[in-house]
């Protein structure tokens, strides 16, 4: 749900916000200052995303269904609008702070279950895949400092030739690289490359 100004009594605005539970360009404003003031990363209610979109939509709405665009209030609709983006944004950013600091933790020693409880969805996503890519450097560090190289799949390459962008063993696309660049390939893509003579091998 969301509630915005139109210019209507005060007071009458506060109490119909309170009662349905809409978000509010003040909660927006609390949601940021709490997570300002706190090394730990805040609750956010539940629904909190899809209620600040909605928010934003109806905002915009009002002001662009307004005849006199240079009104006082569709002034500062679009002014507090501006602002409530604006502390969003911030918010999301100091959380993805706090989110590498708690992956990083994580990594070595886990983490508190009121910590991931406090995540949101798409956060929890992020946080998973950091972890996943330090523990996967963490290995690779291992591996580098024992010199064991037999199990490395990839080898250091440089490009003799233009190559479009095409799909690694993963399937995940890679490319396009120009003569000249240097990158880190998977063994059977590097044969083929070979082949084709795109490449020349820096590291055995």
């Amino acid at each position: 749900m969301f509630c915005f100004y139109s210019g209507e009594n005060i007071n009458s605005f506060k109490a119909k916000c309170f009662l349905f539970g809409m978000i509010t360009y003040n909660d927006l404003y609390e949601a940021l200052r709490k997570e300002r003031y706190s090394d730990d990363l805040q609750l956010l209610k539940k629904g909190f995303l899809l209620e600040v979109s909605e928010y934003f939509s109806e905002k915009k709405k009002f002001s662009d269904k307004e005849d006199d665009m240079f009104s006082d209030i569709v002034i500062k609709n679009k002014k507090k609008l501006e602002n409530a983006m604006a502390l969003f944004k911030e918010l999301l950013l100091r959380r993805r702070k706090k989110i590498l600091n708690l992956s990083f933790v994580a990594s070595e020693t886990g983490i508190s279950k009121k910590d991931f409880e406090n995540l949101l969805d798409f956060e929890k996503e992020l946080f998973e895949d950091i972890v996943k890519s330090l523990e996967k450097a963490d290995k690779n560090l291992g591996e580098s400092m024992s010199g064991d190289r037999t199990e490395s799949r990839f080898k250091l390459v440089k490009f003799t030739n233009r190559v479009e962008e095409f799909l690694n063993m993963e399937g995940d696309a890679v490319g396009p690289f120009n003569k000249g660049e240097v990158a880190n390939l998977d063994k059977e893509i590097v044969e083929i490359l070979v082949q084709d003579k795109k490449i020349e091998i820096l590291e055995e």
